[in-house]
């Protein structure tokens, strides 16, 4: 392919994700200083067509950016009324009473949400402060100066062929440059990880570490409806197989958001993160909620659950990462939306401060010095054994002793187990095949259960046949040559869209394939973290493409 001519336009500040990372700094900015020219970039078709979360939003960090978000008519409506812990059986189930519990878990205060209507508003409040939004602009490419310093990024590149090549309606698309660039993609954005590497980011940093998780939205009977309700279990159906556990929010309106989350640090490759989550849901307390109702949305994505000892170096010559691209999740508390906030006040306040110093293209320590010891250190600091507790030891063990630990730094600010490590990270977590025993799972009934394609027909996920398939391998041999006698090639059931299959081979060679199918990808990314040979490089594809979630 020749080289490629793009027009370019200059702003002050590049902002990549209109999530709330990405949201609150465009705010930020403009509210420190209306002529700044900020501009984000969403590669969603709409703003919040790529945003599944719970949520029980802590309001903390909306609260610091727009005081009089209530006022103003947020989506947000339904407090928290109930708060409940359970521990399942495969029967039954023991509810774990709240006041053992340290109060950083405690849910009063915040609210059941959909974090996608959450960042429409988020939206329209700035544009009304004079922010440029373009949604349906992947950026495919970083853009640097002649020093290594990042200066800019490419989208809205339309019209590649399979191959590659430009077809007959390309368009190259924009350089659109900045004076700092900010990376508020989300969990394992794709230029986050090259500025990872490119800069050593995660140099002497822990494993970063990540669970998948998936999210149903039903309509419910009105007698089983306990607007306000939180539920959150552990235990069954996993078990001692793998870490994780499961939301049930009682929203408005008769919904009922469920979801399941599965840590990618298994070890059986046969285990099926969809196919538990199906399993839950047959479990007598939640399929007593779902009895007479419809599935009406379904979606999944990775989480980011490395914490406080994963986080990676934030700033770089020219940008800085935010939110779920910083990994800044408080997995015992199920949240991350209030630190995604935050953080991108912090890095507005930075960028703004060096905006009117003058200066671009340098590195924003200031940003640095508040996350690790501002607000988001306070939250995540404290709850940092909790994860490598859990793959460690356990549930139970984990329960024990990481509620010790929580509350003894809740009450002194002090860790009596200091700083835990991760140790290997997900793929590397993954055994040989022969070392484990297959699970088998039951057929769903299509009326609480379901299959993926059928599932996936409900993410509204939609991708042109005619482009480069944005799932690279790195190795075409390794799926069928490594993976496939050694792993049972998990990449058939880790991912939770039905994206990778091994066909069996023809007659006339007997050789099984790999197949991808790149239209069902729901974006969660699970791939390029859980494939054992680290083969699968998540790309972005053309802008608008992938899934179109309602209010996830």
């Amino acid at each position: 392919m020749t080289e490629v001519t793009r027009e370019s336009m200059d702003y002050d500040v590049v902002i990549v994700g209109a999530g709330p990372a990405g949201l609150s700094a465009a705010i930020r900015l403009k509210q420190r200083d209306p002529d700044v020219q900020v501009v984000v970039l969403e590669k969603g078709s709409e703003v919040g067509a790529h945003i599944l979360s719970g949520a029980v939003l802590d309001p903390a960090g909306l609260t610091t950016l727009i005081p009089d978000w209530m006022e103003r008519g947020a989506p947000i409506t339904v407090p928290v009324r109930r708060d409940r812990f359970l521990i399942l059986g495969e029967g039954g189930s023991l509810r774990i009473p709240n006041f053992p519990m340290p109060p950083l878990l405690s849910n009063h205060g915040n609210y059941i949400v959909s974090m996608g209507n959450v960042c429409r508003w988020m939206a329209g409040q700035a544009e009304d402060l004079g922010v440029e939004i373009f949604p349906g602009m992947a950026c495919s490419e970083l853009v640097f100066d002649e020093s290594g310093t990042v200066r800019g990024v490419v989208a809205g590149e339309f019209g590649l062929q399979r191959d590659g090549t430009p077809g007959p309606h390309y368009e190259p698309g924009m350089e659109l440059r900045g004076r700092y660039v900010l990376l508020a993609e989300g969990v394992r954005g794709s230029l986050s990880k090259q500025v990872i590497a490119r800069f050593g980011l995660a140099e002497d940093r822990d494993a970063p570490k990540f669970g998948i998780g998936m999210k149903e939205i039903w309509e419910i009977d009105p007698e089983r409806h306990r607007e306000g309700t939180v539920i959150h279990t552990m235990g069954w159906p996993l078990g001692k197989s793998a870490g994780g556990g499961s939301f049930v929010y009682h929203a408005d309106g008769n919904q009922l958001f469920i979801g399941f989350v599965v840590h990618l640090n298994y070890r059986n490759p046969h285990l099926f993160p969809y196919m538990e989550f199906q399993r839950f849901k047959h479990h007598p307390e939640i399929s007593a909620l779902l009895e007479g109702g419809k599935r009406i949305a379904y979606g999944a994505r990775a989480i980011t659950e490395g914490g406080w000892q994963s986080i990676p170096r934030l700033v770089f010559p020219g940008g800085a990462l935010l939110g779920c691209s910083a990994g800044l999740v408080n997995v015992p508390r199920i949240k991350g939306n209030h630190n995604a906030m935050l953080s991108g006040i912090a890095a507005a306040n930075a960028a703004a401060d060096a905006i009117a110093a003058g200066r671009a293209g340098d590195v924003l320590e200031e940003y640095e010095t508040d996350v690790r010891s501002g607000p988001i250190a306070k939250d995540l600091r404290p709850v940092r054994n909790v994860k490598p507790l859990w793959s460690r030891y356990g549930l139970i063990s984990s329960l024990v002793a990481g509620g010790f630990d929580m509350w003894v730094a809740n009450l002194t600010g002090w860790n009596p187990l200091g700083t835990l490590r991760h140790g290997k990270t997900d793929s590397e977590s993954t055994e040989p095949a022969a070392e484990h025993r297959p699970i088998a799972y039951p057929v769903p009934d299509r009326v609480v259960s379901f299959d993926r394609l059928t599932n996936v027909s409900f993410s509204g996920t939609n991708h042109e046949e005619d482009q480069p398939c944005h799932l690279q391998l790195r190795d075409e041999d390794i799926p069928i040559r490594v993976n496939l006698p050694e792993y049972g090639e998990p990449a058939e059931r880790y991912c939770p869209a039905g994206v990778y299959e091994v066909l069996p081979g023809a007659q006339e060679d007997g050789e099984a394939r790999f197949q991808i199918n790149p239209g069902n990808c729901v974006h969660c990314k699970t791939c390029d973290i859980k494939d054992p040979s680290q083969n699968i490089v998540w790309a972005t594809p053309q802008g608008g493409d992938g899934p179109n979630y309602p209010n996830m």
